[in-house]
């Protein structure tokens, strides 16, 4: 059951959905808003086209049954029927009327949820489906950012930059594991959750068995060490079909590292070059990358059970045990994510790992939300009782075709992203904001 929210909560999240589109269009031009042909980005005056017309197809056709606004919205719009490389060759609407088509559905929206007000509550298929199409819209912002660094456009402008002070945040690394003991876990999500993705369906027991985890990701500093000793070029350290990719790709380093003689590295970030921040956590690798190197390290990639009983639970018992209540949030349940994470695009860009104390886990692990996303060793599959929501393409499809992913990264919306969100990708993705963190072998003795 979806928690009731405010009419005045929804028109507000849209009208901030919104806010962030225009920021990371705003001072492209005609060329960069369409960009090349590439698998990995689409063009984005595509995509806020298709963004716009999924609040139309699932809040105001399918539940309000309102006759489309473009007669052809479907032809140019529909992610489901139009082949990615076909999408740069429609006859799709130029960006002052993509706006205006924008603004039109908002509009439309907003005028169906009736009195604007903070006491004024949504029904519960409204509170749904708005926030729904809102984080629709956000995992495309998210898009949007990774596709402008990949195309080395230059960063952008988020308002929401001004409120971070990198100055008062923690520098340096942060070593060393966490151990955690095994015990019967509820991994999931129960149907009372205020807000819930389909592939959280539904909260069910699983066994987790004592394990060590990394209290921060993996930095520049110690994913150098694994290039600067030739882990790239080593057979033993791949998987078959990682290695099948690093040789297609020629991969010998990061994606955006630069390297500056035999021990110096730069990297780019969007138009600009920087060195290479060594406390940072690395980013920009796939889950080949992540996984060689936990080969070298005589480590592994945690599996997502043992990350949310990281995030979620809290030592009992003087740590012998975990407790069966979880939390939101790592911290705790506060929604308010400022002092705890580097989210909504604070930061412009990744911290120190060591950074943000204050949003440890109640194990002593950092950042597990905000800054990147972590790489885990799970397929995604679906949980026992999975249904699809109306939005049947958003999981199903896909099932055992992507890697699971944690923690959200610094461009990720924090009214999206808890201790339960899972997020997937195909392993061989290098141009989403994931690094990982690590964990000790398992030692069954």
């Amino acid at each position: 059951m979806t928690k009731l929210v405010s009419t005045k909560y929804l028109a507000n999240l849209l009208t901030d959905a919104n806010q962030r589109t225009n920021e990371l269009i705003d001072g492209l031009n005609s060329k960069q808003i369409m960009g090349p042909k590439l698998p990995i980005v689409n063009p984005l005056l595509w995509e806020i086209g298709h963004v716009a017309w999924f609040y139309e197809q699932f809040i105001l056709r399918m539940l309000y049954k309102e006759t489309p606004i473009l007669d052809n919205g479907d032809d140019l719009y529909d992610s489901i029927d139009i082949e990615h490389f076909d999408r740069w060759d429609l006859p799709m609407l130029q960006l002052n009327d993509a706006k205006k088509y924008i603004d039109d559905i908002r509009n439309k929206l907003i005028d169906q949820l009736g009195e604007i007000s903070h006491s004024n509550m949504a029904s519960e298929r409204d509170s749904f489906i708005y926030q729904f199409a809102t984080f629709h819209e956000d995992m495309h912002t998210e898009a949007y950012t990774y596709s402008r660094n990949t195309l080395e456009y230059p960063l952008p402008n988020f308002a929401t930059a001004q409120s971070l002070d990198k100055t008062e945040l923690e520098v340096g690394p942060l070593h060393g594991d966490i151990e955690i003991p095994g015990g019967e876990f509820i991994l999931g999500s129960p149907p009372d959750e205020p807000f819930l993705f389909d592939n959280e369906k539904w909260a069910h027991d699983v066994t987790v068995y004592p394990f060590q985890m990394a209290r921060a990701a993996v930095t520049n500093e110690e994913f150098a060490t694994f290039v600067a000793d030739k882990g790239y070029l080593r057979r033993n350290l791949w998987h078959d079909i990682g290695w099948g990719w690093r040789q297609r790709a020629k991969a010998e380093h990061p994606v955006y590292w630069i390297p500056d003689g035999p021990d110096k590295w730069f990297m780019r970030h969007y138009s600009t070059t920087v060195e290479l921040p060594l406390y940072q956590p690395v980013i920009h690798i796939n889950w080949y990358e992540a996984s060689a190197y936990c080969n070298w390290a005589n480590r592994r990639l945690p599996n997502e059970i043992e990350w949310e009983v990281a995030a979620t639970t809290q030592p009992k018992n003087n740590g012998r045990e975990f407790s069966t209540s979880k939390r939101l949030y790592p911290w705790g349940n506060d929604p308010n994510t400022l002092k705890y994470a580097n989210l909504d695009g604070r930061g412009l860009g990744p911290v120190d790992v060591s950074a943000f104390s204050a949003g440890e886990s109640a194990w002593g692990i950092r950042q597990m939300l905000g800054n990147i996303w972590e790489w885990t060793a799970s397929n995604f599959e679906p949980y026992p009782g999975f249904k699809p929501d109306s939005y049947k393409e958003y999981s199903e499809p896909v099932f055992g075709t992507r890697k699971v992913l944690r923690g959200g990264t610094w461009t990720t919306r924090s009214r999206m992203i808890n201790n339960k969100y899972r997020n997937f990708y195909t392993p061989d993705r290098r141009d989403i904001f994931a690094g990982f963190r690590t964990c000790a072998p398992h030692n069954w003795s």
